[in-house]
């Protein structure tokens, strides 16, 4: 007799989870693996961050805060959206979540009534459709073009609209691409959600991490009508390095702000009291640490694009934001389980299938390792790629 619910039987497991822990169980067994499979900074939390935490359990700071968070960091956060995003929001529209995860899955659960459609683009984040057939909706996806830097175009947008679609979703910068919408390409999208009165579930956790002269923008600052129907999500993961700490938070139309608190009130309550101090010291420390994590990533990022261009049968496009290189394998014949099977077996060499992702010719790269680990990978990965 099955026990469990019916929701979850067409969940799937997370895929970059699963590598992670492949290629960690293989150097558990003294195997020298070169893994590009993190999802996370390689960098520590930075000791201020810390230390504000510790400070904070220290001072008793161990009993409930308000479901949607502490007061100071809501503020900390409308102040940050303020001077960073030109985004003005009152302490009530904003909810501190644990993790951005917790934030995407609260909003999309404070919108979205089950039959619900919702549009992702792919190549995705692993969890944008589970998280959307957890909610009861329905994920409809909308596979996007290298040629066009893996993006949703207003086109394709209004082109798998619905009478049934409440709700689309966008990452920028992308994981698992890297790509970052420009203000035209979202000005376009805007006009296309403005029309139906679609939500926009924006996905800024990577904003801190772009490069060069790319300029990050939040949907959301571009007209009030736009605000009006956009929630945007971020949080502390990526450019803190507190991955562990599980701190996101969400900024919202008041209404919806309202359900997702009330969501929250009823699931998780409040994230974890002290680490919330650790926040507030993210947003008004010392912001060195994530300069200095930036510079680095983005050397890496030059290094290893010229590697991957000098490979004739995989293809790939320049990475404006967050980490990752999303690798066209198309050209070697293999899928992308059946390749990253093979690389890892074969060459040691960990990476997560595009698959997980929406795209089955595809493999993601991770540049949140040290760059000996992406000389050495990188030349076993060439290696690969020359054999076929």
């Amino acid at each position: 007799m099955d026990l469990t619910a019916e929701r979850l039987a067409n969940i799937a497991p997370s895929m970059t989870l699963s590598v992670t822990n492949r290629a960690a169980e293989m150097k558990a067994a003294g195997e020298d693996v070169c893994s590009f499979g993190a999802g996370e900074p390689d960098t520590d939390t930075p000791d201020h961050i810390k230390a504000a935490c510790i400070a904070a359990l220290e001072q008793g700071a161990t009993k409930y805060t308000a479901a949607a968070g502490l007061p100071a960091l809501r503020e900390a956060i409308a102040n940050k959206l303020m001077v960073d995003n030109g985004l003005e929001y009152d302490v009530s529209q904003i909810s501190v979540n644990c993790g951005a995860k917790h934030s995407l899955f609260n909003a999309i659960l404070a919108v979205c009534d089950p039959g619900d459609e919702v549009i992702i683009p792919s190549p995705y984040w692993t969890s944008y459709p589970e998280m959307v057939r957890l909610a009861g909706a329905v994920p409809v996806i909308v596979e996007t073009d290298e040629k066009n830097g893996w993006k949703l175009t207003a086109e394709q947008f209004e082109d798998n609209m619905s009478i049934k679609t409440k709700m689309v979703i966008l990452n920028s910068p992308s994981n698992p691409t890297g790509a970052m919408y420009s203000r035209s390409e979202l000005e376009a999208i805007a006009e296309v959600a403005l029309s139906e009165d679609i939500v926009i579930l924006s996905d800024e956790i990577y904003e801190k991490l772009v490069y060069g002269d790319t300029e990050h923008i939040s949907i959301a600052s571009l007209s009030q009508e736009v605000k009006d129907l956009t929630i945007t999500v971020n949080g502390f993961s990526k450019a803190y390095s507190m991955t562990g700490w599980r701190l996101g938070y969400t900024a919202a139309p008041e209404k919806i702000a309202a359900a997702i608190a009330k969501a929250q009130s009823h699931s998780t309550s409040a994230p974890t009291t002290f680490a919330q101090y650790g926040a507030i010291a993210a947003l008004m420390g010392d912001q060195a640490p994530l300069n200095d994590m930036r510079e680095e990533l983005d050397m890496r990022r030059k290094y290893m694009l010229s590697r991957l261009n000098r490979i004739h049968n995989v293809t790939t496009i320049e990475p404006k934001g967050a980490f990752y290189f999303l690798v066209n394998i198309r050209k070697i014949g293999l899928k992308s389980v059946n390749f990253a099977d093979k690389l890892l077996s074969r060459y040691k060499v960990a990476v997560v299938p595009g698959i997980a992702f929406g795209n089955d010719y595809t493999v993601r790269l991770s540049y949140a390792t040290s760059l000996d680990v992406i000389k050495e990978g990188l030349d076993r990965f060439e290696d690969f790629c020359r054999s076929y």
